[in-house]
């Protein structure tokens, strides 16, 4: 199973470079971190350093208080169904609003 995150500066009109993002998996007392790493210049994360990714309920914790004044950080949970699927994650932030999706 692969994961892949792009952080897209939509005020900016750019990829957001340098952006922290932790990978948390959901179990019996909440989430815990499993993976950290930031997005590239290109604002992309493609390598967790290797987390393992099982099938269930993560979500990724987006540190977006340089981005935005009103959004400090940003969480988007989701789940893994099929482990042997690639699942792309994509967070598209501005000053008072963000989207996210499923992305290929």
């Amino acid at each position: 199973m692969s994961l892949s995150t792009h952080v897209l500066d939509a005020a900016r009109g750019r990829p957001a470079e340098d952006v922290r993002v932790r990978l948390e998996r959901r179990d019996g007392a909440g989430y815990r971190e499993i993976a950290a790493a930031r997005t590239d210049a290109d604002g992309r994360i493609r390598d967790w350093g290797g987390a393992d990714l099982a099938a269930g309920t993560y979500r990724l914790v987006f540190d977006t208080a340089e981005l935005s004044d009103f959004y400090p950080e940003v969480a988007v949970a989701f789940r893994i169904a099929d482990p042997g699927q690639h699942y792309h994650v994509p967070l598209l932030l501005s000053p008072f609003a963000y989207s996210t999706y499923r992305g290929s």
